[in-house]
């Protein structure tokens, strides 16, 4: 089978040296020359949680030939409408384009390149791209070996195909198929939302945000509003990382102190990451902000649900871009407006 990996940064890097190590080659596709020159130099080196030297076949696309059984999608999805057009002629009917991007992008994918030759998927661990061909893995290694991948296809049937895509991300850790794509796109929606999110708009890892109670405090609500979006459009929370994430459904403010716990057992294992969004904002480029919290901002409006909290993330992190800047966390001020009504869950216990 012939495989590609499409937007070898971060994450990519690293998911192609382990699909390499296990023996399931892989093209390493990225657009940063210095990048795919030292892969096929040096290999993909992943640092961090893990300590990897893998030897990989990387191209840019402009190298690209011949078709592709099997590509993961792991560029940013404000660069969907050229990668996936330049992909097109590198694709045979029967081909299979997973997209494992953030946001819920499905349908976007399959509307250039075809619903039958697309199926979805979510990411359970983070990275942080260091340099040429260095990649960190910023997630614990026993995390990715339980937590790696949720599969499926567009129309939830259990295809044997899923099983084809399933033994090269078993190369990494734990895949599991689904069949219902869309309770586990909106858990991993709030997975972003909430910590990347915030990581983005204060400029600081997951860590710091977890240690501060009044962004805490925000995490908590950005949870909430994003479980009330997803239930508005008809979805309920698939569980993810081993929890069930219908339990970030606030009763009311007053229970928040209640899924606290649960926010620090999922994303202690990610403490050390920075999100994807605020390695963009450092590199002055684009973000995915509005695949992220912005598509929990827009169903909201769409349902007439309320979405303050996400809506100030987006603003937030949409200043900076538009700017050119990193956030500080000095941003975190910006929440109080919204924290003003909840000021006795400010507590050392938060």
């Amino acid at each position: 089978m012939k495989a590609a990996i499409i937007g070898a940064g971060s994450l990519g890097t690293i998911i192609g040296a382990l699909m390499a190590k296990g023996g399931r080659p892989v093209d390493l596709i990225d657009t940063n020359r210095e990048h795919v020159d030292a892969l096929n130099r040096e290999g993909a080196r992943v640092i961090g949680e893990m300590d990897l030297l893998v030897p990989v076949n990387a191209l840019t696309p402009d190298e690209m030939s011949g078709k592709y059984d099997l590509v993961f999608l792991l560029s940013k999805q404000t660069a969907n409408q050229a990668v996936l057009s330049n992909l097109l002629p590198f694709l045979h009917e029967e081909s299979i384009v997973c997209t494992l991007q953030n946001g819920i992008p499905e349908q976007s994918v399959a509307a250039v390149v075809g619903a039958s030759r697309t199926i979805g998927g979510a990411v359970g661990f983070g990275a942080t791209w260091i340099g040429p061909g260095v990649s960190k893995l910023t997630t614990t290694a026993e995390a990715v070996s339980k937590f790696a991948f949720e599969i499926g296809e567009l129309d939830g049937v259990m295809r044997p195909r899923l099983t084809q895509v399933q033994e090269y991300l078993a190369c990494v850790g734990r895949t599991e198929l689904l069949d219902g794509l869309m309770g586990i796109r909106w858990s991993k929606v709030l997975m972003n939302a909430t910590f990347s999110g915030m990581s983005a708009a204060l400029g600081c890892t997951f860590g710091d945000v977890m240690d501060d109670p009044r962004s805490l405090l925000c995490v908590a609500f950005i949870a909430d509003e994003t479980v009330r979006a997803a239930h508005a459009a008809g979805h309920r929370m698939a569980h993810m990382q081993g929890e069930d994430f219908e339990r970030f459904l606030l009763a009311s403010p007053a229970s928040v102190p209640e899924v606290i716990p649960l926010i620090r057992t999922i994303w202690t294992r990610h403490r050390q990451l920075r999100a994807s969004m605020l390695q963009d904002l450092e590199k002055g480029r684009d973000t995915e902000i509005n695949f992220i919290n912005g598509i929990v901002c827009r169903t909201g409006r769409e349902h007439g649900v309320a979405t303050p909290f996400n809506d100030r993330v987006v603003e937030l992190v949409s200043e900076a871009q538009a700017a050119r800047s990193v956030p500080d966390f000095s941003n975190v001020e910006r929440f109080d407006d919204l924290l003003r009504p909840h000021q006795a869950l400010l507590n050392p216990t938060v």
